[in-house]
Parts: C-alpha cells; sequence; structure tokens
C-alpha cells in the first residue's frame, strides 16, 4: 500500500473543475474507466490502481465534492451526478466504464440513470450510498457510534466509528486487517470530515426522484457488483437487490474482506477491473 501520511494527494491534480471538482486524467486507449470512491475516503483509494491501470486504459479518477481535494463549497442546490458529468463533459468523454466503491457506487448508478447512453459498464465494489436500503442492526451500530462522536466535535472517534464498522467489519478484529489500510482510510475519512466542518452550509446533495434503488429495471449497462464476507448485512442486501433489479448483473463474493475490496485485495480487483473493462473478446467475464 502507498503511504497516506500527508492530506496531500499522492500524485498531483491534473485539474479543477469550474465548479471546484478535482480529478486526474490518464488519456491511453479505449473506453476510460471513471473511478468513483467511497465516502469513507477520497482519489487516492485508487492509488494500488492507478499507475497499472493507466498503463493501458485511459482512465479519471475524481474526489467528490467534500472529498479530497474537491474543498469548495456548493453555492446552491448541488448533486454528485451533476459534478461527476460536469468533468467528464470537462474531458470530452462521452462513452465511459464507470467504477464505484460503496457511496461511489450509489453516484455510478445514479449518473447511468441520469445519463444511461454515457454508462458502457458498472463496477460496483460494493454497492452503497443511495444502493442501501436496510437499517440493518450493524448498520444502527455504526450511525449511533458516528453521531455520538459527532455530537461530542470529537472527529478522531468518529473516524475511528467508521474504520471498525467499514474497514474491519462487524465479523472480525482489526488485527486481521492490513494495518497499511487502516491507515489509509483513517487519514481519508478525516480529511472529510475536516472538509465539512470549514463549510458554513449544511446544505445536503439533491438526490435523484424516484430514488435509484426505484429505478434500477431500467440500467441497461452491463453491471458485476463485488461483496466483501466481512461486510455489514446492509450491503449484502443492497447487492442482492442490484443484482435482481439489473437485468443480466453478475455478483462476486470475496469472503476475506470488508466494504472495500479494491484496499484490501488491490492486484485481485486490478485483475477483475482490467478484464471487465476489456474489448468484449479478450474478456473472459462475460
Amino acid at each position: 500500500m502507498p503511504s497516506f501520511d500527508r492530506p496531500e494527494p499522492a500524485l498531483p491534480v491534473t485539474g479543477v473543475t469550474p465548479s471546484g471538482i478535482a480529478f486526474d486524467h490518464a488519456a491511453a486507449s479505449g473506453v476510460p474507466v471513471v473511478l468513483i470512491h467511497a465516502g469513507i475516503a477520497d482519489r487516492r483509494m485508487w492509488d494500488p490502481q492507478w499507475a497499472q491501470l493507466t498503463t493501458t486504459r485511459s482512465a479519471v479518477r475524481l474526489d467528490l465534492r467534500g472529498f479530497g481535494e474537491s474543498t469548495a463549497e456548493p453555492d446552491g442546490a448541488w448533486s454528485h451526478v451533476t459534478d461527476v458529468l460536469e468533468t467528464l463533459r470537462r474531458l470530452g468523454i462521452d462513452r465511459c466504464h464507470l467504477v464505484g466503491a460503496s457511496f461511489g457506487s450509489g453516484v455510478a448508478v445514479e449518473v447511468a440513470l441520469s445519463a444511461p447512453e454515457l454508462v458502457e459498464s458498472l463496477l460496483l465494489c460494493p454497492p452503497g450510498g443511495s444502493l442501501l436500503a436496510e437499517l440493518t442492526p450493524d448498520l444502527r451500530a455504526f450511525f449511533d457510534a458516528e453521531r455520538d462522536a459527532l455530537a461530542r466535535d470529537d472527529l478522531d472517534a468518529a473516524v475511528e466509528a467508521n474504520v471498525d464498522a467499514w474497514v474491519v467489519g462487524p465479523r472480525r478484529d482489526a488485527s486481521e486487517v492490513d494495518p497499511d489500510v487502516v491507515a489509509a482510510v483513517r487519514v481519508m475519512q478525516r480529511r472529510a470530515f475536516d472538509i465539512a466542518a470549514s463549510w458554513q452550509s449544511d446544505a445536503d446533495p439533491d438526490e435523484l426522484d424516484p430514488p435509484a434503488l426505484e429505478r434500477l429495471p431500467g440500467i441497461a449497462a452491463r453491471t458485476l457488483v463485488i461483496v466483501g464476507g466481512h461486510d455489514l448485512e446492509t450491503t449484502d442486501d443492497a447487492a442482492s437487490r442490484v443484482v435482481d433489479g439489473i437485468a443480466g448483473a453478475r455478483r462476486i463474493d470475496w469472503p476475506d474482506v470488508a466494504h472495500l475490496p479494491s484496499l484490501e485485495r488491490p492486484q485481485a480487483f486490478l485483475d477483475v477491473l482490467l478484464d471487465w473493462t476489456a474489448p468484449p473478446a479478450a474478456r473472459r467475464t462475460a
């Protein structure tokens, strides 16, 4: 794993959109791969795959607003979908593979519903954000722990609540997790809390209406879902809903990871990603 001991991005920012969305763009060949990070991370979570991915694929990774280097506070109504679409238009991308982690998967699905002509495929690793439907006991426990910490203005404790729930998971001990993964998420999650604390407004982003979960049958893009065996029960439920709702969607279960498969098994994830986004003749995954 790369070092995350500083709040600056691991690579220089390629660009920033007029509305303040930071992104890296590497132009190679083929349909571009667009990486949308988890809500406990930022675009640095793709560092383990970025260098090798961009030797063979055009790729974009961006910081959603309020994460990483996308620190600009919105002025009025806003949405992550609008920010993603603006970034891709600025880069001249009119077709892409969308790869989302957790919260980023929800954004990816919302982009696919808002601009279906844009999306060649979806890789959701795992589903989260707007795709979560069940307030399972483990999710409720996380919400309670994070809320209590934030009410005390204890950002360190809030970070640890996120690490315990999403990185370690409810059914294993922290000693079973790569400490570099834990350290990386701590830095990225704290960055998001610090940005949120600096904003004057607490206006939430606009949501799709009807919501994404009610519109899954409208997605025609090839869809693959990866779920970790140590993840929360709500994620497993979301994966089932996505596979049931999107025609032809497939699911892969990795029993030895939690909510961030791409960080816990970076090479295995890259292998899946490269195969999933390969031209049809070169693809092992249907």
